[in-house]
């Protein structure tokens, strides 16, 4: 999967650096109300699948000099994510 390259205004709860980044789905963590709807006041429907989503380090950080299987898992809304 490909974490979705936007900017938008407001309140986004994907890292501004794994933004165009893509990696591999390692679960499914459930479905939760929206937080960038919720932090507006608003209800957070619909509720949008969360998943946990690893990264390999060296895909990330161009300069990383660390272990070549270093990882980093994030959880990422469904909304964020695109077919690699």
């Amino acid at each position: 999967m490909t974490v979705r390259q936007a900017y938008p205004i407001g309140h986004v709860r994907t890292p501004y650096y794994i933004r165009g980044k893509s990696g591999v789905i390692e679960r499914f963590c459930g479905t939760y109300a929206n937080p960038e709807e919720l932090a507006y006041a608003r209800p957070g429907l619909p509720k949008q699948p969360l998943y946990r989503v690893r990264f390999r380090q060296a895909d990330i950080w161009r300069d990383y000099r660390g272990q070549d299987g270093d990882t980093v898992d994030l959880e990422i809304y469904q909304h964020w994510l695109e077919s690699a």
